[in-house]
């Protein structure tokens, strides 16, 4: 496993697709529960593991003064009081173009075009560069507390 195990007991399904909501909504023009149900059924296959890495690496690179365990105790206590608020929406940048992609590609929303365009050289970059901007994001939301 690329992050801690505790990660994945605290920052569930639930808790990661309710922060990513606001943001996948406003992106897409669609109702917040759409979104919802969308971001579900997306992190439900690799797409999950590849994401906690990316927010592992991003908490690490974030918060210095903490060793693993503090970290991780960090997000517990940030999740303590209200686990399934969902998260502040964001701009779409480039990057998170491209995580949103990955994410329409996971649940099929996303048309062939699509698909070859991230296959490419560019695109596995970009999809690369979304991972790691959806990382930070919620990196920073699973530690924004106490």
């Amino acid at each position: 496993m690329r992050y801690p195990p505790r990660l994945g007991h605290l920052a569930t399904r639930p808790v990661v697709v309710n922060r990513l909501v606001p943001t996948y909504a406003r992106a897409h023009q669609i109702d917040e529960q759409e979104a919802g149900q969308r971001l579900t059924r997306a992190l439900a296959g690799s797409l999950w593991e590849d994401l906690l890495e990316a927010t592992w690496e991003a908490m690490k690179g974030r918060v210095k003064r903490l060793d693993e365990q503090g970290l991780l105790e960090k997000v517990a206590t940030t999740l303590e009081e209200r686990p399934l608020r969902y998260g502040r929406a964001v701009d779409t940048t480039p990057a998170w173009s491209a995580f949103m992609m990955m994410l329409d590609l996971e649940i099929g929303t996303a048309g062939d075009a699509a698909r070859r365009v991230m296959e490419t050289e560019q695109g596995r970059k970009m999809m690369a560069a979304g991972l790691a901007e959806a990382g930070l994001f919620l990196a920073t939301e699973l530690t924004r507390g106490k």
